[in-house]
């Protein structure tokens, strides 16, 4: 008898919901950690990175989905207010075309719009981002840990400051810091970045956990041409340690001139007009080569600043990371009334 009213009890009350999210996060993180292993061992492609995390986020999509989560996105009120006040929209050359009513209608009584299925092609690029936005920003002893430290403890404040206004890895970032103890490897970089991911989304701040990402979301951007095999990308982009100086410099990647496809030149050009990019051209073999710096925000970092301790670049690293956080709180706590009207 007691263990059926105790049964009863905890149908009625335990949150049954709360912890099939919990567990479909679980799967997903654990899944991250196979995949990040696997890579260790087995030296995974690109393409496969790709697909093993859209894998991974199923069950938690599954589970968002099924327990009828929102899937609406706040319109900023400068879109609200621009259609809010005009039947025609201009769309240049003196050209206007009208806005069916019913467009407005959908437009103009709601603050948000249900996007629907797109919401979870949303979630789901962004777990995959998460999972490989470590990994990317990764090779100097202390970075990914550093990295992965920071940002978790911005969204356990911003939940604290959020409620009021983890468990920690103090340790483990000890043990990785110059001259490193231990190396996290891919299978750390995976796990980190699946379970930020996990957090954001049944967490419902995503938005804001794109701000805590700024700095991975450069290094990806500043990589696409690599990723996307526009410029010829070596299998590891680690900086180059020079054993005489105890210092760390920029790794290269060199190919023929005839191996850069027409777009991959165009956005060397830009890179290197804004300075993002060294570039040498040289001849070999009666023909043309190019030497760039592999595209990575270590690298850029390297660039700029010069060959340095491998430990004065790791804190350089992470003071960028501190200091997008710092910039990410200010903007979702000063800023965002001026996109949105209501900021929680």
């Amino acid at each position: 008898l007691i263990i059926s009213n105790i049964h009863v009890l905890f149908r009625s009350t335990f949150p049954h919901e709360k912890l099939l999210a919990f567990l479909s996060a679980l799967i997903g993180i654990c899944s991250a950690i196979l995949l990040g292993f696997a890579d260790d061992v087995l030296d995974l492609r690109w393409r496969h990175k790709l697909l093993f995390p859209t894998l991974s986020s199923l069950p938690l999509l599954l589970v968002y989905y099924a327990t009828g989560s929102s899937t609406s996105v706040v319109v900023p009120k400068q879109i609200r207010a621009f259609l809010l006040f005009s039947e025609t929209v201009d769309i240049g050359s003196s050209t206007s075309v009208v806005v069916p009513k019913q467009i407005r209608a959908f437009l103009l009584f709601s603050e948000t719009v249900d996007i629907g299925p797109l919401y979870y092609i949303y979630m789901g690029m962004m777990v995959v981002f998460c999972t490989n936005a470590i990994n990317i920003l990764a090779g100097v002893n202390g970075l990914e840990a550093g990295q992965a430290l920071i940002i978790a403890t911005s969204v356990a404040f911003f939940n604290m400051i959020q409620l009021i206004r983890l468990e920690s890895q103090d340790w483990y970032h000890c043990l990785s810091l110059y001259p490193a103890s231990v190396f996290v490897g891919d299978t750390f970089c995976y796990w980190a970045g699946m379970t930020l991911a996990s957090t954001c989304i049944l967490g419902h701040f995503s938005k804001t956990m794109a701000l805590f990402l700024v700095p991975q979301i450069f290094n990806f951007l500043y990589s696409t041409p690599q990723l996307f095999h526009l410029v010829p990308c070596p299998r590891h982009r680690l900086p180059k340690f020079d054993a005489q100086t105890d210092t760390v410099g920029m790794s290269f990647a060199t190919f023929k001139s005839n191996d850069l496809k027409p777009l991959g030149a165009l956005i060397l050009r830009i890179f290197e007009t804004f300075g993002l990019l060294h570039r040498r051209t040289f001849k070999k073999d009666e023909e043309s080569w190019i030497e760039i710096n592999n595209l990575t925000v270590v690298n850029l970092v390297l660039k700029i600043q010069g060959p340095m301790h491998e430990r004065s670049l790791t804190k350089c690293l992470l003071a960028i990371q501190i200091i997008s956080s710092l910039f990410a709180f200010f903007v979702r706590f000063y800023l965002a009334f001026l996109i949105y009207d209501v900021v929680n």
